[in-house]
């Protein structure tokens, strides 16, 4: 039972990856260039221009890029302490209703992305400066967090289906997995 959540779950995982892979390398290209811009900026007064439009559509794309990958490997903020003194049963409960808050979460900030990015279409916004149109780059942010749902519904059912069953990971990724022998092993799970 356990096995096929961590099939979802495993599915999901490399495309993440690389998406936070990408969007962490867009960071350092953007703080290489934001470091450049500042040093034109300091010692010849000749900064790049257009920089800061075009750093807040990168940034926007930069930070929902990390979400998938962390949601699917449960690296959000969680409250253990009182799971802990609950026992085992209860905590798995307990990442059910936080699973399950998450997941309602990245719906309502999904539907919101989906509202701003048609609302900068229909409106044809774009940057100050250098007038880029600024729509296509938050589709690709709104389709980032849009991911998510599915995602984060896979980590829920996983937790769910821990929480009846007591086995596995939830519906986290493991941190390690034999593929040989069709068994998972969990070194952090609390």
């Amino acid at each position: 039972m356990a096995t096929e959540t961590l099939a979802s779950s495993r599915w999901f995982d490399p495309s993440t990856r690389w998406a936070a892979f990408l969007g962490f390398f867009m960071l350092l290209i953007s703080a290489a260039v934001t470091v450049t811009d500042a040093l034109m900026r300091g010692f010849l007064n000749a900064p790049l221009y257009g920089w800061a439009d075009m750093s807040q559509l990168v940034y926007a794309i930069v930070i929902v890029a990390c979400f998938p990958a962390g949601l699917l490997q449960g690296h959000n903020i969680t409250i253990r302490f009182l799971g802990s003194g609950l026992g085992t049963r209860a905590t798995h409960w307990l990442e059910v209703f936080g699973a399950l808050m998450t997941l309602i979460f990245f719906v309502l900030v999904a539907w919101q992305f989906v509202v701003l990015t048609e609302e900068l279409r229909t409106t044809h916004d774009s940057t100050m400066t250098i007038k880029i149109i600024t729509w296509p780059w938050w589709t690709v942010a709104t389709l980032i967090i849009m991911v998510c749902v599915p995602i984060q519904a896979v980590v829920a059912w996983g937790q769910f289906r821990r929480a009846v069953t007591g086995e596995g990971p939830g519906g986290f990724v493991p941190q390690e997995f034999d593929d040989d022998e069709d068994d998972f092993m969990i070194t952090d799970i609390v």
